[in-house]
């Protein structure tokens, strides 16, 4: 579960995107064009700590990203490279923006999704002391064997930033595609697939497999 603040960022997630994601090597399109947001899904941190969101963006008329990112009240070490930037929460305050790719919570969350097929997390509002739903913009379903006693990702090892963004744990490899509009071979591994407004069929967006 995945419980949000309604609150307001600034910058916003999609500010500090505009900005960041040209820089990337699997970025297609001109620099300076700013980003609209076609969906997001989240997954569930059990800890409580981290925030887990992916949103999938691009300009008005260009190809879709997908950007696993992570929230955090503090700076992550040894990740500089992978910040996205920082933004001021109202409810929460100052928070560090990762490339969640870097990010051991966000592989251990992926894994887990994968793996077990619970696939992303329910996301709810807390108003005037109740929850309520908050439905989601990515429908995401996972193919593969379902496996109830998946391994713990533990250490995030190696990260290989590319199309497809290799990520090799302590126990697991995982790969996020980058671009998932521009096609995918299915063949890594278990597989998380979705589909948002705009894209009809669900394609493939993360593989999972044990070492």
């Amino acid at each position: 579960m995945a419980l949000l603040h309604k609150a307001t960022l600034r910058p916003t997630k999609l500010e500090l995107l505009t900005t960041w994601l040209p820089g990337r090597p699997w970025f297609a399109g001109p620099p300076g064009v700013e980003m609209v947001s076609r969906g997001a899904y989240r997954f569930d941190d059990p800890a409580g700590e981290v925030g887990i969101e992916t949103m999938l963006v691009g300009a008005a008329d260009g190809p879709v990203h997908h950007v696993p990112l992570t929230y955090r009240a503090a700076p992550l070490d040894g990740a500089d490279a992978w910040l996205v930037g920082t933004t001021e929460h109202s409810v929460l305050g100052r928070r560090w923006v990762y490339d969640g790719c870097v990010d051991p919570v966000y592989a251990a969350a992926l894994a887990q999704a994968i793996f077990t097929g619970s696939g992303q997390a329910e996301q709810y509002f807390e108003v005037d002391g109740r929850r309520e739903v908050r439905e989601p913009t990515v429908t995401v379903v996972v193919d593969g064997a379902v496996d109830h006693d998946a391994p713990a990702a533990g250490n995030v090892r190696r990260v290989v930033d590319e199309d497809h963004t290799v990520i090799d744990t302590d126990t697991v490899e995982l790969v996020v595609v980058r671009r998932p509009d521009a096609g995918a071979d299915g063949s890594t591994g278990a597989t998380l697939k979705g589909r948002w407004d705009g894209q009809s069929t669900t394609v493939p967006l993360a593989y999972a497999k044990r070492f």
